[in-house]
C-alpha cells in the first residue's frame, strides 16, 4: 500500500481504531464512519484556523465552522444508531 498523507492517515486511523461491537456489525460500522468523519473535519476544517488577514476573515471563519458543524452533526447522528 502506498504511503498516505498525514491527513488521510489520520482519517484511516480513526476508522480503524474505533471500538468494535462483535455482536452488532451495523453499530460498529456507524461508529467507524463517525470517527472517520470527525477526523476528516479536524483535518479539513480544524476548530481553530489562523486568519489570513483580509476583510473576509470573519465570513470565512463562519463558513468553515458551518461546514465543520455539519460534518460533526452527521457523525453524531451515525454514532447514535
Amino acid at each position: 500500500m502506498a504511503d498516505l498523507s498525514p491527513q488521510a492517515q489520520a482519517v484511516l486511523d480513526a476508522f480503524m481504531d474505533s471500538p468494535v461491537d462483535a455482536g452488532n456489525y451495523y453499530a460498529t460500522r456507524s461508529r467507524q464512519i463517525a470517527a472517520a468523519l470527525r477526523a476528516a473535519a479536524e483535518q479539513v476544517v480544524p476548530d481553530h484556523a489562523n486568519p489570513v488577514g483580509d476583510a473576509h476573515d470573519d465570513a470565512r471563519h463562519d463558513q468553515w465552522m458551518r461546514i465543520r458543524y455539519k460534518l460533526l452533526a452527521i457523525a453524531a447522528e451515525l454514532e447514535a444508531q
